[in-house]
């Protein structure tokens, strides 16, 4: 679909940058100057007609009605309204022009636009906006720029509005920058000016509408079969996990995929600052995050639910990221009761993650001993899956640590499975394989005591 609409780009001058235009050898800079002011006033008038067919829609449709409308009676309604308009703007429109500006049209007052086509094409997985003529998209873990544009900065803020108006959220000069999700879950992040200095910036993180299992990551080369029977048994038995990892290396998609080995007769609570989490069980409590209003009140933090969460009967609690104070109460739950609780955090390393625990403590004004600290972190967290985004766009899980203890004021680890990175191949893709350790689980008496009994050859041994 793109490589069309790079086609596209190049061969119309009127998108060309002004600083390297396309000139023919054979033809005349004065001939394509002329050709060039030909197609940007084309362009133009195309705008314009779309413009002026969108205001007259807003105007004469019966918008509450046009929900129990089917989508080919709105695209005939569109038509009918651009056939009238046609005539006045004095230009030509080929049959292939007028059924996009009926697609177009259709989307602006149905969908979300220019960004319709994008959220419904399941090869894209994240979409980033630089103002309204910058618009990329990641497919297969690379990025690549499309031709879709919106009309101009007031189109791609209209856009936005609709999205985050619909969640409940605001933007605005006075609150410049949003978290909100798309009816599909997909996670959208919008920054305006004074904040944005050169046009609006997007970034709408997009969720797989089938969930990945542990099989399918595995049969993805995102892991090997040991290290899925390990995660299942895991999971299983309850040990609490952190999943680590850095943005976009796919934490969510194997918090997700983990949660389908958690007991359908358990108590689920979920806390995030925006929902996307899609568990695989039926008993399942979600809590969201609220930021304050425009007097700046009525906030709800990520603690805020978690601490409501304690009060709730939950089994687990799963936190979507760990990223402030919540990590105090989340801490103390894994350490009370709540056994096989999760959440994710931002690190790149399993010892990068227990640091950045220990800061988000300090952070919260919690004065506490180090020694005293991290035998906490020892006592709540049983696994660390660290997660990696590799530089040929595949995701992996490269390592699975577990803590065992504390002697003194270190913690103690060991490192049951890892990803050994060996090269690159000539159509760089990354070369490598899982490899385990040859450590037995510290939890293999707790694994028999579930019933669960992992061979030693899982682990290499």
């Amino acid at each position: 679909m793109f490589d069309k609409f790079r086609q596209n780009r190049a061969a119309d001058p009127a998108v060309a940058k002004p600083d390297s235009p396309v000139l023919p050898a054979d033809l005349p800079a004065a001939e394509a100057d002329g050709e060039n002011r030909a197609a940007r006033n084309r362009r133009r008038k195309l705008t314009e007609l779309r413009q002026q067919a969108h205001q007259q829609l807003l105007e004469t449709l019966n918008l509450s009605a046009l929900i129990q409308a089917s989508e080919a009676e709105i695209k005939t309604e569109i038509s009918n309204i651009l056939k009238n308009l046609i005539p006045r703007q004095n230009i030509a429109v080929s049959r292939s022009d007028r059924d996009g500006l009926v697609e177009d049209l259709y989307y602006e007052v149905m969908g979300l636009g220019p960004l319709e086509i994008l959220i419904n094409d399941e090869t894209v997985s994240d979409i980033l906006i630089n103002g309204p003529e910058q618009v990329f998209v990641e497919q297969g873990g690379l990025l690549e720029l499309t031709d879709v544009q919106f009309q101009d900065e007031a189109h791609l803020r209209r856009i936005l509005q609709k999205i985050v108006g619909s969640v409940g959220r605001r933007l605005d000069e006075s609150t410049p920058y949003v978290d909100a999700r798309l009816p599909d879950g997909s996670r959208l992040n919008a920054v305006i000016a004074p904040i944005a200095l050169d046009g609006t910036l997007v970034s709408i993180r997009k969720f797989r509408k089938d969930k990945l299992s542990l099989d399918q990551l595995t049969f993805l080369g995102a892991l090997s079969d040991r290290m899925a029977t390990y995660l299942r048994a895991a999971v299983a038995c309850r040990l609490n996990v952190i999943i680590s990892g850095g943005t976009g290396s796919g934490k969510t998609t194997l918090l997700n995929a983990l949660s389908a080995y958690i007991g359908k007769r358990e108590r689920i609570i979920t806390v995030e600052d925006t929902a996307e989490l899609r568990l695989q069980q039926t008993h399942v409590g979600r809590m969201e995050s609220r930021p304050p209003n425009i007097e700046g009140k009525g906030a709800v933090t990520q603690r805020d639910c978690l601490r409501n969460a304690l009060r709730m009967r939950p089994d687990r609690i799963i936190v979507g990221e760990t990223r402030g104070d919540e990590v105090i109460d989340m801490l103390q739950a894994m350490n009370t009761g709540h056994d096989g609780s999760m959440t994710t955090i931002h690190a790149n390393s399993a010892r990068d993650a227990t640091s950045r625990l220990e800061n988000m403590v300090a952070m919260a004004g919690i004065e506490i001993p180090l020694g005293a600290l991290r035998r906490q972190v020892a006592s709540a967290v049983n696994l660390i899956v660290q997660v990696s985004r590799l530089q040929d766009g595949s995701r992996k899980i490269t390592s699975i640590t577990e803590i065992t203890g504390c002697e003194g004021d270190v913690l103690t680890m060991q490192e049951l499975f890892f990803f050994e990175h060996t090269g690159v191949a000539p159509d760089g893709k990354v070369e490598g394989h899982f490899a385990a350790s040859g450590v037995r689980s510290a939890y293999s008496d707790r694994f028999r005591r579930w019933g669960i009994n992992l061979p030693a050859d899982l682990y290499g041994i």
